[in-house]
């Protein structure tokens, strides 16, 4: 590659007081893939002679077994990543031999490096370690039984007091409250990504999540016993019930087995189930905002549908339920237009979406698809003009899980029909969003466009997904640099060189002190999780409950705008999520196939 450096004539200036830390060089701690685009970000505390920026031969990479040196390929100084004075782009993408490297960079050296096309192998399983983790009714990770009783229906009207078996599932975060919305979306990716790399995937795990093969990939496995679930959360054609447990849940912080949080049925015994609302509701004076039922029955029809195409050969009745549940589910979706929202209890916070017509571009892609009745492709294309980009892409700010999924995979469907109009609409639409996000990033030495809200790894994940998808539908590598920066993000290469994937890479700077009782009280590392990832500050200072119960070991890479903690005490930036951690598993099946062409 052509080497130069590039050379700003002035620095945006800061706000903050300069660092006393040191220099620092982060770097993809997983890997780099043979051909990727590689750029490792520097971080210097102090003004350095700017002559030394432009000498090339300042900034060195060495091959660690054959100790030979060469020069980058390139510099470019970005915006300073305030407090430190200044930031680099450092490329080395023509370094394309596998191996081990590090960087030498104004007499600062960088983290081990691996470049390879083997880097990601194994590593689209490390998902499904924390889902098995999560899992609620039997948890084959822990070897005990939680929530035997759930539950009792509330805000039902006339059937408010009824029993409804509703075991399973899986626990949504470090709390072990349920939602249907969380949780469709995650049987979703996971089946999507099945679909998209069927070959990856493993089979080392039963039905069950005990270890021992079955002769099923372990991804469908994890699948299944979501929508076992999503079956028994529609027990009727026309209820279909929303969350388990609320609030109150958070009385209790142990072993989900010890649960002892009592609804007034008894300690430890029912929780509530609340049904789908198309109307606001709550308990305890908060209320949400619902408007409507279909952002979440249109969450059913997708996942029944897709679920019943990908069993059809493992379990042909499980699939025909499924199939009848799709078309009843999108029935009663499209009756009931509308976004439909978590309930609120003791305190105000819940799942706030809004929107809801990328729910059903979604779910009537998937009717379309499996049945081949052009109808609903017409449908489709009118939702997804409804919405043509998801909201949170360009902007600044949202309200927790505003606009979710935070990906519109039915755009991704659309882009892949055969009527040529038809897809090149929803392609230029996919391409707006991508340009909204990269434009908001600026000169960002991370190239980081992503609004800093609460969640914003499981944002990052969306952005990669539908990046990576469009690169492969399209031809166009516009975003290339932008979709491996994000995916570098999530691996290291971010202000406080924090991998935000627990126990992944083993030999990472991952959590070690995540928002997770399982760590907290018995030790137990959450193997998987992907962790909220970074806020803007005043989120953080806003929340109820939240603090730092250790010194900050990343406070010289904090700011007045955005923080990150591997503390605990931080359930803004530090706790896993479950739905994010499902959303993994398309990017990283897709990254673990360059290794299984080299076997």
């Amino acid at each position: 590659m052509y080497r130069y450096i590039v050379i700003l004539i002035s620095f945006v200036a800061s706000l903050y007081s300069v660092s006393n830390s040191e220099n620092v060089i982060r770097v993809n701690q997983v890997g780099y893939l043979e051909d990727d685009v590689k750029v490792a970000v520097m971080l210097i505390s102090n003004q350095v002679d700017s002559t030394m920026l432009s000498d090339i031969s300042q900034f060195t990479i060495t091959n660690v077994n054959t100790g030979e040196t060469k020069n980058v390929d390139y510099v470019k100084i970005t915006d300073a990543w305030a407090p430190m004075e200044i930031s680099l782009r450092i490329d080395f993408s023509s370094i394309t031999t596998p191996g081990e490297y590090y960087i030498t960079a104004l007499g600062t050296r960088s983290p081990k490096i691996k470049i390879g096309n083997d880097v990601y192998d194994g590593a689209q399983e490390i998902p499904l370690f924390y889902m098995r983790q999560q899992r609620c009714g039997y948890n084959p990770s822990l070897k005990s039984f939680c929530h035997q009783h759930d539950g009792i229906l509330v805000l039902s009207g006339k059937d408010d007091g009824t029993y409804v078996d509703v075991t399973g599932g899986w626990h949504d975060a470090s709390d072990y409250l349920q939602y249907l919305t969380t949780s469709a979306n995650a049987v979703y990716q996971m089946l999507f990504a099945y679909k998209q790399t069927p070959n990856v995937w493993n089979d080392k795990y039963d039905a069950k999540g005990n270890l021992g093969a079955n002769g099923i990939p372990d991804i469908l496995d994890e699948a299944r016993w979501g929508l076992e679930w999503m079956r028994r959360m529609n027990p009727a054609d026309t209820l279909f019930l929303n969350q388990i447990a609320d609030d109150r849940d958070h009385r209790f912080a142990g072993m989900p087995a010890r649960d002892t949080v009592d609804y007034g049925w008894g300690k430890g015994k029912a929780r509530p189930v609340y049904p789908c609302s198309g109307k606001p509701y709550g308990l305890m004076g908060n209320y949400n905002d619902s408007k409507g039922l279909a952002s979440s029955v249109g969450k059913f029809c997708s996942s029944f549908a897709l679920g019943a195409e990908l069993f059809e050969e493992i379990d042909k009745d499980f699939a025909y339920d499924l199939l009848a549940r799709s078309n009843n589910a999108y029935n009663v979706a499209k009756a009931n237009p509308g976004a439909c929202q978590t309930a609120p209890c003791a305190s105000p916070y819940y799942y706030e979406e809004d929107n809801w017509v990328d729910d059903m571009t979604l779910a009537t892609m998937e009717m379309y698809r499996y049945t081949k009745d052009r109808k609903y492709l017409v449908e489709a294309v009118d939702y997804a003009r409804q919405e043509p980009i998801t909201p949170w892409m360009g902007a600044d700010s949202a309200h927790h899980y505003q606009w979710y999924p935070f990906v519109n995979l039915g755009h991704i469907h659309l882009a892949s029909v055969t009527n040529e109009k038809i897809k090149n609409e929803a392609l230029r639409n996919i391409r707006t969003g991508l340009q909204r996000v990269a434009e908001r990033a600026g000169n960002n030495a991370f190239k980081n466009g992503i609004p800093f809200i609460w969640c914003s790894n499981n944002l990052t994940v969306a952005f990669i997904t539908q990046a990576m998808l469009y690169r492969e539908l399209s031809g166009d590598n516009s975003f290339i640099e932008i979709e491996t920066a994000m995916r570098d993000w999530l691996f290291g290469v971010n202000p406080w060189g924090k991998c935000m994937v627990v126990g992944f890479p083993v030999d990472g700077d991952f959590p070690k002190d995540p928002h997770a009782p399982l760590t907290n009280l018995e030790n137990i590392q959450v193997t998987g999780g992907l962790v909220d990832g970074p806020v803007y500050a005043n989120i953080f200072k806003s929340l109820k409950g939240v603090h730092l119960r250790n010194e900050d070991k990343y406070a010289d890479f904090q700011n007045n705008e955005v923080v990150y903690h591997d503390d605990y005490a931080d359930y803004s930036t530090n706790e896993p999520t479950m739905d994010g951690t499902a959303s993994m598993t398309f990017f990283l099946g897709k990254l673990a196939t360059k290794a299984n062409k080299n076997r």
